[in-house]
């Protein structure tokens, strides 16, 4: 009994790497709980309850990186810092030194740990591109560093990723630091004087991992008041965390098991099924991510704080531009103000400010995760807002009558889940040999593809025991649609087990999607089989577009409601809404989307 209790405190309090703490789990609603009940207690009590929130929201980090939230603390204490120092600096030198200093640690951090990888991979790919260089390649292989490892297997034909752990939310706390610093050094905002209000504002764990990406001239200045908590912003709140939680938990959760097995083989399945995942893909990310956003704004709003608008019905949109006017705004609007403007906007020409545009949207893709996928699909948006932009003074001469809204919608909305499929599409073997190496699970190995036909690669596995090759296997893959080699490994028992995939790349797999879709489209003959196979998926694919094309007013009406009902409604509706979570939850916590950011 003892034990078991025991066993159940470690479990909420250390971390554990193969089961973070999440938002929608119940590990977390457990300790929000407890932690709501000290903070109705002491919030009117500004030290002891900053001081609170900022240790329960690194502890909040710890459960969901573990160690990593040390360059959480090292970020608050550094940009904390660098601001002073610019606001302090009188000659434009030193306010430049110290905003590079800020802005290139807080990037080369985001870097390590989140584009390393990619980088080293088409660094030297791009070497092996433009012909033979003997002496790097000697150079790099003569180095005995576990870390050189992927140098020599990329310079060999078969770059394998590092193993770099991706802290959660390190994107967004990285962008939001910047943005704090950048606004001292342009002179919006007077640095903070006290340490512990930026680390709050920097920690505040409802919005921390996944966003929305908090100005620190909105949220600073709610720090300095007295915090107000009233009956309607609870309930409120309140409101915001059942639906997030519904639309997260019951919707995006549910309909992605099925998107999940498309995207995983979309050549097994016809062009239809490949249609539906791609519009359930499109509700899926929708409702994920504006479900996280919708209880971090709402937890945020019971402490007697706010977030702002994260999201604003974005596929109402009529246009590209009024898209991302929509879609993640605090995103949306950090890359319009830091980048965009700063880049020159629309002050130097109309042909700058479409370099401007895609720029802006290539680094956003870049943002979203370091593949060539994200940046095709930031890419494209970058081009579609300037081809708005260019054509704005021609659209705004057609009447606004109902037919041309709805072609309109039609063509935005086509263009946006388009590019949805890039956005969610991943590498997927072509082949894939196994095989056991007896008594090899504590043996090291590096590969090299040793020929490559237009049909075939011929790939060798090389294991070690203290850097001593001790034993090889080669296999011969088939090879038509696939890139590049990936090697996984198990262990089971003493033996490992190497699986040797060659993998189509996640942009060519979306365009085999596309080209699925426009080929084998069959409504006709697909639509009944598809209802009678995946009824629920289809109510839910329902559910979540009604909710999302219901009108504002009706939803303001609806919230409005709710605050007023009576507490026993209030009870009920959210017993309802749980009960359905538990029936249709997966047998994991199914982590956020964006958490990969």
């Amino acid at each position: 009994m003892t034990e078991d209790i025991l066993g159940k405190i470690k479990e909420i309090f250390l971390y554990d790497p193969s089961s973070p703490m999440l938002f929608n789990s119940g590990t977390f609603f457990i300790l929000l709980i407890l932690f709501l009940i000290f903070y109705a207690v002491r919030y009117k009590n500004k030290v002891s309850v900053t001081v609170f929130v900022i240790l329960f929201s690194f502890f909040f980090y710890y459960k969901s990186s573990g160690i990593y939230f040390l360059i959480l603390a090292f970020t608050s204490v550094t940009d904390y810092s660098f601001a002073l120092m610019i606001h302090r600096a009188e000659k434009i030198k030193w306010r430049k030194l110290w905003l590079i200093l800020s802005v290139w640690s807080s990037l080369g951090i985001l870097f390590y740990f989140k584009y390393t990888n990619f980088f080293l991979e088409n660094f030297v790919n791009l070497i092996n591109l433009f012909g033979d260089f003997p002496a790097i390649t000697e150079y790099i292989n003569s180095i005995n560093i576990d870390v050189f490892k992927s140098f020599s297997e990329i310079l060999a034909g078969n770059f394998q990723p590092l193993d770099i752990f991706l802290p959660i939310g390190i994107s967004f706390y990285t962008f939001q630091s910047i943005s704090y610093v950048l606004d001292v050094y342009l002179k919006k905002l007077k640095p903070t004087k006290n340490f512990l209000d930026y680390a709050f504002f920097l920690s505040f764990f409802p919005q921390l991992v996944a966003g929305p990406i908090v100005k620190a001239n909105l949220f600073l200045p709610q720090l300095r008041k007295k915090i107000v908590i009233t009956k309607t912003a609870v309930w409120t709140g309140f409101w915001l965390i059942i639906i997030g939680l519904f639309k997260k938990a019951v919707i995006a959760d549910y309909i992605a098991q099925y998107n999940d097995f498309v995207f995983a083989a979309p050549g097994s399945y016809s062009g239809f099924e490949n249609l539906m995942a791609v519009l359930g893909y499109t509700l899926q990310i929708y409702g994920d991510f504006s479900g996280y956003s919708d209880m971090a704004i709402g937890l945020a709003l019971i402490m007697g704080f706010n977030l702002g608008q994260n999201f604003n019905f974005p596929y109402k949109s009529l246009n590209i531009t009024d898209f991302w006017r929509r879609w993640h705004i605090s995103l949306s609007s950090w890359l319009r103000e830091y980048l965009y403007i700063q880049l020159g906007g629309n002050r130097k020409g109309k042909w700058k400010m479409y370099r401007n545009l895609f720029i802006t949207m290539f680094l956003g893709g870049l943002w979203h995760g370091a593949n060539w996928k994200f940046i095709v699909w930031g890419s494209m948006h970058g081009i579609g807002l300037a081809i708005h932009k260019a054509l704005s003074k021609l659209l705004d001469r057609i009447p606004n009558i109902l037919p041309v809204k709805f072609i309109s919608w039609t063509i935005t909305f086509i263009f946006v889940i388009v590019l949805w499929i890039f956005f969610r599409a991943v590498d997927i073997p072509e082949t894939t040999v196994k095989s056991t190496i007896k008594n090899g699970a504590d043996l090291e190995y590096m590969s090299e593809v040793i020929s490559k036909t237009d049909s075939s690669q011929t790939v060798r596995v090389i294991f070690l025991d203290n850097k001593v090759a001790v034993d090889t296997i080669t296999e011969t893959l088939e090879s038509i649609k696939g890139e590049k080699i990936r090697i996984t490994e198990k262990i089971d028992g003493t033996d490992k087990i190497i699986s040797i995939n060659v993998m189509i790349n996640a942009s060519n797999v979306a365009f085999m999607m596309i080209k699925q879709i426009m080929t084998d489209t069959n409504i006709k003959k697909y639509t009944i089989p598809f209802w009678q196979a995946h009824k629920l998926w289809v109510i839910l694919m329902i559910i979540g577009f009604i909710m999302h094309a219901s009108p504002t007013k009706f939803t303001n009406k609806i919230i409005d409601l709710f605050v007023k009902s009576p507490y026993i409604a209030k009870l009920i509706f959210f017993i309802v809404v749980v009960q359905i979570v538990i029936q249709l939850r997966s047998e994991d916590v199914v982590p956020f989307i964006y958490f990969q950011f």
